[in-house]
Order: C-alpha cells, then sequence, then structure tokens
C-alpha cells in the first residue's frame, strides 16, 4: 500500500515513526539469502514543531538520500472486510470504493482507497472472495504530505500500522503455515493474522502499553486476562473462517522483562505463544542496544515500516 516521488538513493527505505514527543528513525536493506539488515534506528527528541524537528533530521541525516515512507496513525483510517467485486483486476479499486460509500462516516469524493486482497484458500471454492478495503479523509493524507513537504523531506509511500506488523509476523512464519501476532503501542494493542506475508485478518485489542507496564499486580493482572480473552475470541473466529489457514503460534511482540505477559498467555491460549526476539530474523550489528526487548519495542512499528517490499518509485 503507498501513496507515492526520483534520483539515485540509498537501497531499502527509512521508515519515520512520528510520536508526539519524539521521531523513530529505522533504515532497513535487503539483500538475496540474507537476512534484511537495520542499518539505522535512532531516536530523536521533538524540538520544536514536526515541521521543525523533520528539517534538522533532513539536514543532519541528510534523509533526501533515502526512500521515506511513513505510517498514517491509527485514527486515520479504516479497514474493512468487503466482498470482493467481479470485475477486472484494473477497475477493482473503483469498485471497491462504491462498496465502501455507506460504511464511511464521510463523503465518498473526500476518501482516499486503497485494496488489500485476502488469499482464499484451494479447498474452499465456496467461501466468497474478501478483501480489505482501506479508507482515510483526503485530508489526513493531505497533511501527512503536507508536514514532510514542508520540511522539504522527500515522502514516497504512507502505510498502515496493520501492515507493518504484517512484515514483522512474516519473518517468524513456519514455511506453510500461518501465524497470529500480537502487539501494543501507545495507544492500543494490536492482533494480525497472516500467512505467506500476506494478511487476512487484523483486530484492535483496547489495551495499551502503558497498562500492561501498570506497576499494580492486580490490575494488570486483569488486563492480562482481557487480552487472552481477545486473542482466543479471535483464533476462534479465524479457525471459522479461515480453516484452510492454519495457526501454528501466536507471536508475541517484545516487551520489557518480568511483566509476565508470556507466562499468562501460555497455559490459557489455544496454541503455542512465542516471544519474538528480532536478533532471530534480522542482523544489526552496529545497533546493539536493538538487543534489548525495550528497544524493540518501542521501535517495532518503524522497524516494520522500513522491512516494506514494495519498490520504490
Amino acid at each position: 500500500m503507498g501513496w507515492i516521488s526520483k534520483r539515485k538513493k540509498q537501497p531499502g527505505w527509512l521508515a519515520l515513526g512520528m510520536h508526539p514527543d519524539h521521531v523513530d528513525l529505522v533504515h532497513v536493506t535487503r539483500a538475496p539469502n540474507r537476512k534484511p539488515e537495520v542499518v539505522l534506528c535512532d531516536t530523536y527528541r521533538r524540538e520544536g514543531s514536526y515541521t521543525e524537528t523533520l528539517t534538522r533530521l533532513r539536514k543532519e541525516l541528510k534523509l533526501d538520500q533515502y526512500h521515506c515512507t511513513t505510517l498514517l496513525k491509527n485514527d486515520d483510517y479504516q479497514m474493512n472486510q468487503v466482498e470482493a467485486p467481479n470485475v477486472p483486476a484494473a477497475e477493482l479499486k473503483a469498485a471497491v470504493r462504491w462498496r465502501v460509500k455507506d460504511v464511511i462516516d464521510y463523503p465518498l469524493d473526500t476518501a482516499t482507497i486503497d485494496v488489500l486482497d485476502i488469499p482464499g484458500g484451494d479447498n474452499s471454492p465456496g467461501r466468497n472472495h474478501q478483501v480489505y478495503a482501506v479508507t482515510a479523509r483526503n485530508s489526513a493524507i493531505e497533511a501527512c504530505v503536507k508536514l514532510f513537504n514542508a520540511a522539504a523531506v522527500p515522502l514516497e509511500a504512507i502505510d498502515i500500522p496493520d501492515l507493518a506488523q504484517r512484515n514483522v509476523a512474516a519473518l517468524f512464519e513456519p514455511e506453510g503455515r500461518g501465524v497470529a501476532m500480537v502487539s501494543f503501542y501507545e495507544k492500543e494493542g494490536m492482533l494480525t493474522f497472516t500467512r505467506g506475508g500476506e494478511l487476512y485478518l487484523a483486530r484492535r485489542i483496547d489495551i495499551t502499553l502503558n497498562q500492561l507496564l501498570d506497576p499494580d499486580t492486580e490490575r494488570r493482572n486483569q488486563y492480562f486476562e482481557r487480552v487472552g480473552l481477545e486473542v482466543q475470541r479471535s483464533l476462534d473466529h479465524f479457525d471459522r473462517q479461515y480453516h484452510y489457514v492454519p495457526v501454528a503460534k501466536l507471536l508475541l511482540a517484545p516487551l520489557p522483562h518480568g511483566i509476565g505477559l508470556h507466562e499468562y498467555l501460555a497455559p490459557n491460549i489455544s496454541i503455542p505463544v512465542e516471544t519474538i526476539d528480532l536478533a532471530s530474523a534480522l542482523d544489526f550489528p552496529l545497533i546493539p542496544e536493538l538487543k534489548h526487548p525495550e528497544r524493540q519495542s518501542q521501535c517495532m512499528a518503524a522497524i516494520g515500516a522500513a522491512l516494506r517490499e514494495e519498490a520504490a518509485a
């Protein structure tokens, strides 16, 4: 997915994760028969406006030499699963556009729409082909582009967190089987189901990272219970809807040591639970701090965005 700019640049993608008080920058390169390499992973404090901060970073890091991407905020877009219209591929996006006109709460002519295919199963011919319609207000896209333009940072693509998480999950998929992955961010948690690098299902969990870090053990355990219940319900739903996709395990995104979520989920979830370590799937020889789960947790979304494989413009 991308709302796309030209000139010889560094290989791979540089993702800029915009946060209220800081900006995460992650540069990932790929080479055949090698793990993806994280070449850069830094966090910079926001000083002044976003434009002032990005302008400073552009000058210091020569950002015009990179293929830059960023992520929409979770409340700036929607994902709706719809039946794929029976039209030629070239007409799919336009046809889906009319399918979502009744499910968005703003005029269709003010919406930007992209389509993500949901692969069907060879053994489920009776199932209607489904796609995800990803919709965003034009104003949200324009505001993002305007911010980067004002700082003269060349933005080549805008992505969504669901696909960034898909990119990370794909690194841990067993051959021919799917995985569920749950992660937690500043405003919510996210649960995705993927196989073969394709996103089948994405759901939100109304639990934040800070809630999971609550020092009150009783409250934290209540949050754990809510997470476990939502994950198991989603697993059951996925099994009914996508029985042709065997889910091998639940991937738990890195969290600070000692909070106990893995220990809670492991005996309460119907599939094996694995806390992932990015060091097993990525190379980052020049970034030793990325060995720590706290740092992996902080930069997870930006790493996923920088793992995009779509060719740059």
